[in-house]
């Protein structure tokens, strides 16, 4: 529980000596007690002296020693703590201490504007403490333009600090940076508390050597990023810590950027950047590279087939992203979520992310521990270089690009939905390939790619809604345990399932479901058994059923969305024992993304036919359907032609 601080004025000494453009009296001012909610970690206790703002005469009551006045221009040269209250339509609260002197401002209802330079100018301390006296409100505007002392480019915010800054207390506080960004400080910047609003022109909130939230509610509006560390000198600094709070941004640019480290551990965010996935690029289709490998089947005058594909998922857009690689000399815009150049982790809190660039990026590693998160992407949904981690939380892709992209994917654990306009899932390691030594060419059903992708499911429920690849690793794939539901491609260009290398299930239920131009199923090097099953095209929430040779329901599903193809796995597939596939009908139990539970009854159905596991590879083919097998490996879909084109969407 925050505790509360009143501070009386107790004995204040009349100083007579008249001060220019001030005037000082031993009047209460209204100011004999004032309440600012404790932080974290700073209080503000023992005020030094009151300061009522007046454009006319500026009062101080107290110990003004540490105070110089001039014109409209209030320097504080003495540490200690001063409480600030009234209006001054056009002057300054400036901060020019000893290095080792901490200074503590309590703004006590606040508007302070200057026409020509930062209203709060911290030069010199060694850590300024802001306090919002509970239940004020506090306004500081800077205007459209700034007089710089020498060749200097400083100030630059309404509140500027070039040392450690930190806000407490209840009150509020309103920034309105009109010349550049709102709040910068060059050190660490620290909010442990405080309603704080602030709409800039450019950066909202900047710490350059690190931005720590802890609690408070933070409303921003900014022509650039919102929260912001960007030191990129020190590999230690530029890192951001998120530990609680209500956190709103509309940003032009990155909603949340730390030039190393980005850490949520609890909070409630809200970000729109760049005006949300609406905004995006459009995307413009481009044939892959590569062979069409394993085609599970090709169906006789069937729409669905490749060389008739007509609804291709668009190709990658371009690049948003000024601090990474691009491929020319233009300074392009970022407009990602949140995005760090080393590590992203979010152990738990509420995250909404409207964004017309990726919505949370990495240009090394994610790791996702906890959480609900709920994203509306122009991109990736989830992106990380290196490798990306998903242990647990509750993640909800609602529009993406590709859904969940890195070189390495781990997913342990946790719940994730998403739709994707491309690859749901896509493991985008870096390929090679033989298609030029190939007879046919580059290009041809014989040419052969590999690749260093690598997505490990070893848990967690996934249901992925993909109009590209389902799951795509430009490399190999491993499952060993959860739940993992794809309704793949309609067109005959994608697979649901897409790799290159191998593909090896030990444990867990998988069922992917899509068109049959370029599927794949698992790899014969796997220890579960499973099923292809190839059907004529089937209209969207058509069931189709498995059941075991005493007609128990072992598998009942009804993809989203047009099909042909399935491949299925899961433990109750045993060997010996024969089982019957049934399309159509219905089924009496309740269902959760077209999976039903398996203890309804399943009626009206259609007997495709029946299979016996000899073998961890088995299939089922409807009459009349007419299947082509031209290897391992297979085609690659756009996530490989992503990265064979080398494009940096960081």
């Amino acid at each position: 529980m925050k505790k509360h601080f009143l501070i009386g004025l107790l004995a204040c000494l009349l100083i007579s000596a008249p001060l220019s453009g001030c005037s000082t009296s031993n009047s209460a001012n209204n100011n004999s007690s004032v309440s600012v909610t404790t932080g974290d970690t700073e209080k503000i206790s023992n005020i030094t002296a009151y300061v009522n703002l007046n454009n006319n005469s500026t009062e101080i009551t107290g110990d003004s020693t540490g105070i110089s006045i001039d014109g409209n221009k209030i320097s504080i040269l003495a540490g200690g703590t001063y409480s600030f209250s009234g209006t001054l339509d056009d002057g300054q609260i400036i901060v020019d201490t000893e290095s080792s002197q901490n200074v503590y401002i309590v703004l006590n209802g606040v508007n302070l504007s200057c026409s020509n330079n930062s209203p709060i100018y911290i030069k010199n301390a060694n850590k300024t403490v802001i306090g919002l006296a509970d239940n004020t409100k506090n306004y500081i505007n800077d205007a459209e333009s700034y007089t710089f002392e020498d060749n200097s480019d400083e100030p630059n915010a309404a509140i500027y600090s070039k040392d450690d800054l930190v806000f407490i207390g209840n009150g509020s506080l309103e920034v309105n940076g009109n010349y550049d960004k709102g709040i910068n400080g060059k050190d660490d910047l620290t909010i442990e508390n405080g309603n704080i609003t602030v709409n800039s022109k450019g950066d909202a909130i900047r710490g350059k050597d690190s931005l720590t939230i802890t609690n408070g509610n933070i409303t921003i509006n900014s022509g650039a990023d919102g929260l912001k560390s960007n030191n990129d000198t020190d590999k230690e600094k530029g890192n951001v810590y998120i530990k609680g709070g209500t956190i709103n941004i509309i940003s032009a640019e990155d909603g949340i950027q730390g030039e190393n480290i980005v850490t949520v551990d609890s909070a409630d965010i809200n970000i729109t950047s760049g005006g949300g996935s609406k905004n995006a690029n459009s995307h413009t289709e481009e044939m892959p590279p590569g062979g069409f490998g394993n085609m599970m089947n090709q169906q006789n005058n069937n729409d669905m087939t490749p060389g008739n594909d007509t609804n291709m998922p668009p190709a990658p857009p371009q690049s948003n992203n000024s601090s990474d690689k691009t491929t020319t000399d233009e300074e392009t815009v970022s407009t990602k979520g949140i995005k760090a150049g080393s590590e992203i982790t979010i152990n738990s809190g509420n995250i909404t992310i409207d964004s017309c660039d990726d919505a949370v990026h990495s240009n090394n590693n994610l790791t996702i521990n906890g959480g609900t998160i709920e994203i509306s992407s122009g991109d990736d949904g989830l992106h990380a270089d290196t490798t990306l981690n998903i242990n647990n939380g509750n993640i909800n892709i609602l529009t993406s690009y590709e859904g969940i992209e890195s070189e390495t994917i781990n997913l342990n654990d946790g719940t994730i939905h998403l739709v994707s306009s491309d690859d749901g899932i896509n493991a985008s390691g870096s390929s090679t390939s033989n298609a030029e030594n190939s007879p046919a060419g580059p290009g041809s059903p014989m040419s052969e790619s590999s690749g260093t992708g690598m997505l490990n499911i070893n848990g967690g429920y996934i249901f992925v809604d993909a109009s590209g690849d389902g799951l795509d690793a430009n490399g190999s794939a491993y499952m060993t345990g959860g739940t993992v539901l794809v309704c793949g491609p309609t067109n005959g260009g994608n697979g649901a399932l897409d790799y290159d290398n191998k593909f090896e299930i030990s444990g867990g239920t998988l069922i992917a479901a899509g068109s049959s131009g370029m599927a794949q199923s698992f790899s014969d090097t796997s220890t579960q058994n499973f099923v292809s099953i190839n059907l004529s095209s089937q209209p969207a929430n058509t069931i189709v059923n498995i059941q075991d040779s005493a007609g128990n329901n072992i598998i009942t599903f009804a993809p989203s969305k047009t099909f042909e193809a399935l491949t299925i796995s899961s433990p109750d597939l045993k060997n010996g024992e024969t089982y019957t596939v049934y399309t159509g009908g219905t089924m009496s139990s309740d269902s959760k993304d077209g999976l039903y539970s398996n203890d309804g009854t399943y009626s009206n159905g259609t007997k495709i036919n029946s299979f016996t596991i000899s073998s961890v590879n088995n299939s089922v083919v409807q009459d009349g359907v007419t299947v082509n097998t031209r290897g391992p490996g297979g085609g690659r879909g756009m996530g490989g032609r992503k990265g064979m084109m080398n494009m940096n969407n960081n």
